[in-house]
């Protein structure tokens, strides 16, 4: 699934307000008259985007793949869409079997803001030093406790691990690119604002790797705004299969 996240409170149901959860659970109602419960392979805060969410979901409707696409995507608001759809083992769990999650973070680097990319990047008008930036990005990579990216008030494992983290410029653009198992809630987006003060020098890369390696819950940030975080791709061992449902 594809979304544009800026109106939604997030990807899980809740009761505050509208979700991608929600949505998909409704249109799915309209379409099989089924009560159905969608499962998401990585959770989205209030304003993220995705472009490679995966969802999934048990029904007795027997629609061919190319259906349940066009079908959907009927009953879907415009700012919701489903890519492709394939139908697999019952077993599969989206989020259990999903091996790792890649996240993009857009920082739109110049001095006048972007009305195209005002939804989708954080502006910030200073220089950054990309090269600094990514001297910081070598503390995230591996296994590590990353309770220094969590909200002070999480209480579960903060362990995780993180395959890849690097910055690189693309024109205005600068681009935060990590994989991991999972994620801490917040755990980008607070890495992002740590790796901002770097690329302004108002932090070394030295006093951002002994935060990252303190333990002490709520050290990096501050928290960047959620417009400009998006869900890549959810990897998994042996899915997609290699024949879509068309």
């Amino acid at each position: 699934m594809e979304y544009d996240g800026t109106r939604y409170n997030g990807s899980q149901l809740q009761s505050n307000g509208p979700t991608i959860q929600g949505e998909t659970e409704s249109a799915l109602r309209k379409l099989t008259g089924e009560r159905i419960r969608v499962s998401m392979a990585s959770r989205t805060d209030a304003g993220v985007h995705a472009k490679g969410q995966v969802a999934g979901f048990k029904t007795e409707a027997r629609y061919p793949p190319k259906t349940w696409v066009d079908a959907l995507n009927h009953y879907l608001p415009e700012d919701i869409s489903v890519r492709a759809a394939y139908q697999v083992d019952g077993s599969f769990d989206v989020r259990r079997h999903a091996s790792s999650r890649e996240y993009r973070y857009c920082i739109m680097n110049r001095r006048t803001p972007s009305p195209l990319w005002r939804h989708f990047s954080e502006l910030v008008p200073q220089p950054l030093d990309v090269e600094s930036m990514n001297s910081a990005c070598v503390a995230l990579v591996g296994e590590h406790d990353f309770a220094a990216f969590a909200p002070a008030t999480y209480t579960r494992s903060t362990r995780r691990k993180v395959f890849r983290a690097e910055v690189r410029r693309r024109q205005d653009l600068v681009l935060f690119d990590m994989e991991a198992t999972s994620f801490l809630p917040h755990q980008i987006r607070n890495t992002v604002g740590g790796l901002i003060k770097v690329g302004l020098h108002k932090m070394s890369v030295e006093s951002f790797c002994e935060m990252a390696c303190s333990g002490k819950a709520g050290t990096v940030g501050p928290t960047a705004p959620a417009r400009g975080l998006c869900l890549m791709r959810v990897n998994y061992p042996d899915f997609p299969p290699s024949e879509e449902i068309s």
